[in-house]
């Protein structure tokens, strides 16, 4: 009985839940996916996400912001043991290279220790860093950089 019953309590909490969910009540609101008009069975366009201005400084849209890349990265690699990044914007390879060289907070560990290579915690860069794209933005917004709002 006591089975039944909690059964019935989650399956209750379960429909009232997905009720809520639904505007106005029912199905009669009219739901908007990100994809747009293409149905769950076909593919939509992948955008392109090639950098717009290879070698361009795009700037920071605020303080503290992960410089963005300026370049194509599709087919760097990166893994536990390679990181194609760091033969360009590791020390002493930048010089040659012509590349800005990595931040020294990303020779730092997480207890402080200041160290010779790349720390564990920085080694994979797409984390932070993402390319530069003139891709259309999936939803309308107003952000402004904070040197906009001044």
């Amino acid at each position: 009985m006591k089975t039944k019953l909690k059964i019935f309590a989650v399956a209750a909490s379960l429909v009232l839940g997905v009720a809520t969910l639904m505007p106005t009540g029912g199905v009669t609101g009219e739901l908007k996916s990100l994809r747009g008009e293409v149905g769950i069975g076909e593919t939509d366009a992948i955008p392109d996400i090639h950098a717009v201005k290879e070698g361009a400084d795009h700037g920071r849209a605020y303080r503290q912001q992960p410089p963005l890349i300026p370049h194509k990265i599709e087919k760097y690699e990166i893994d536990l043991k390679v990181n194609q990044c760091m033969y360009c914007h590791d020390w002493p390879n930048n010089t040659k290279m012509g590349a800005p060289k990595i931040s020294e907070t990303h020779y730092i560990d997480r207890q402080g220790n200041r160290l010779d290579n790349v720390a564990g915690t920085r080694w994979f860069c797409v984390q932070c860093h993402v390319p530069q794209t003139d891709a259309k933005p999936l939803v309308d917004n107003g952000f402004k950089p904070a040197t906009a709002v001044r």
